[in-house]
């Protein structure tokens, strides 16, 4: 199993990194299979003592201040007061957006509920949000697209980090935002135009025009899309150009295959019954899924280099 450290901004400031004590184990950094085990070991582990097996004895009370596992009790790297901070803006980010969500979804007909029973308003609801939706799409497609898909990568990249293991409200606010941005501002508005494009490119409505167009977009598209997703969350953590280029080598055609077990069948649908400018609103519902595997694939990269980078430094430190 592998470990997953999360250091505070004050223990970036030590002057060698806390874990060179335990370079002589290399095991404890870089160990094979998921961490997400451990994390839910740890997260479900209150007494140190639980974790006999999983880490080396006394780790845990060996750590210094600032240092812990993530999903451990205290591992947020503040405090406790900064832990329960956080899980209370997280919360009331998660409750805001869900209270928002259904209080637009429940009044849509408000301005006509005058006589109306719960039921009535309950029956023309799915209705008339969907002719609310049609309408926002002819009035401004590109900006309701993007708005969807922004929603859905931050929903998406949600859902991984509690697959991952974390509690509902301590995910990581920082990546859950670069994941929307990205959403918002690429996936939107580059598949509204891909979409059309696509129908311009093969504009046949023959059945077997069908599987081409998935075909086309499983190797031609895909592999663009995965290739600008993860350059732009690259650049969004502040990660070099090498790096970047580095875990997209690594990672693109084990992300562009894992696709193929997803999204073929999904576009069965997509092309052959789903019209073409609403497309992207039955993407987005199945992408739901996709985000969470991107995102999870993205981000165990991302924190498995920097654990091999600080192995590595603390070797040449000890070597000095």
């Amino acid at each position: 199993m592998a470990a997953s450290v999360a250091f505070s901004p004050a223990c970036r400031r030590l002057p060698c990194n806390p874990l060179s004590a335990y370079t002589a184990a290399p095991s404890l950094v870089r160990l094979a299979g998921s961490s997400r085990r451990l994390r839910r070991a740890c997260a479900s582990a209150e007494p140190a003592g639980e974790l006999d097996g999983l880490v080396p004895a006394g780790l845990l009370e060996e750590l210094p201040e600032g240092l812990a596992f993530q999903g451990a009790p205290g591992g947020s790297g503040g405090g406790g007061g900064h832990t329960m901070l956080d899980r209370g803006i997280n919360a009331a980010i998660v409750l805001g957006a869900i209270t928002f969500a259904l209080t637009k979804l429940l009044t849509v007909d408000q301005e006509y509920w005058h006589g109306w029973t719960i039921l009535e308003i309950l029956r023309y609801m799915p209705q008339h949000n969907w002719s609310a939706y049609e309408e926002a799409l002819k009035a401004n497609p590109l900006l309701v697209k993007m708005m969807i898909s922004g929603i859905v990568y931050s929903l998406g990249d949600w859902i991984a980090q509690c697959y991952e293991g974390k509690p509902i409200f301590e995910f990581d606010r920082a990546r859950m935002f670069r994941s929307g941005l990205i959403g918002f501002t690429l996936q939107g508005s580059l598949s509204h135009y891909y979409y059309n494009l696509c129908e311009s490119v093969f504009p046949c409505k023959d059945w077997w025009a069908v599987p081409v167009k998935a075909a086309f977009d499983q190797t031609a598209w895909s592999g663009l899309w995965n290739t600008i997703y993860f350059v732009a969350l690259g650049f969004l953590r502040w990660e070099s150009p090498s790096t970047i280029f580095s875990e997209l080598k690594s990672t693109f055609f084990p992300m562009l295959t894992a696709g193929w077990k997803l999204w073929p069948f999904a576009h069965l649908i997509t092309y052959g019954v789903v019209p073409v400018e609403h497309r992207l609103l039955w993407v987005d519902c199945v992408e739901i899924i996709w985000v969470t595997i991107l995102s999870t694939y993205s981000n165990e990269k991302s924190e498995a280099r920097i654990l091999d980078d600080s192995s590595t430094t603390d070797t040449r430190d000890n070597s000095r």
